[in-house]
C-alpha cells in the first residue's frame, strides 16, 4: 500500500523519473524558463529548489554533488555562477509556476515553471527590407 508516500510518480519507473527530473532541471538552469505540463512542473519545484539551495554554498562538496546530479560542466558553472548569485539573499521560493492553456492533443495541463526574477521580453519582429523581399518572391 502506498500510504502517506507523497511523491509524483508521473506513470514512470524510478530510474526514469530521475532522469527526467534531472533533464528538466537543467533546462530550467540553462533557458531560465521551460513550458512543460503542470504535474512535471510540481514534481520540479523541490528538486530545482534544492539544487539551487547547493548552489549558494558554493563549497567543493557541493559542485561535486552537482556534478554527480547534473553530468554537464556547463550547467554545473552556470549554477553556480550565475543563478545562485542571483539568490543569495533570497532564503527560498526560487521558482514560480504559471499556467497555461491544455495541450490541444490530450487536454493536458500546461504550465510555465521560472525563476521568480525572470522577466518575460518578445521578440520583435525584423522588418524586412524591398529588397530582401524582392528577393524572396525571385526565390519563389
Amino acid at each position: 500500500m502506498r500510504h502517506r508516500k507523497n511523491k509524483y510518480q508521473l506513470g514512470r519507473t524510478s530510474d526514469h523519473r530521475k532522469a527526467l527530473l534531472r533533464n528538466l532541471t537543467a533546462q530550467l538552469i540553462e533557458k531560465n524558463r521551460i513550458h512543460t505540463t503542470l504535474t512535471k512542473a510540481k514534481a520540479l519545484r523541490p528538486v530545482a529548489e534544492k539544487m539551487i539551495t547547493l548552489g549558494k554554498s558554493g563549497t567543493l562538496a557541493d559542485k561535486r554533488r552537482a556534478f554527480s546530479f547534473f553530468y554537464r560542466r556547463g550547467t554545473v558553472h552556470k549554477l553556480f555562477n550565475e543563478v545562485a548569485i542571483r539568490f543569495m539573499d533570497r532564503k527560498g521560493g526560487y521558482t514560480r509556476i504559471i499556467k497555461d492553456e491544455p495541450r490541444k492533443g490530450d487536454g493536458a495541463p500546461m504550465a510555465y515553471i521560472e525563476f521568480v526574477d525572470y522577466v518575460y521580453e518578445a521578440k520583435k519582429k525584423k522588418k524586412e527590407s524591398v529588397k530582401e523581399k524582392v528577393a524572396r518572391q525571385k526565390k519563389k
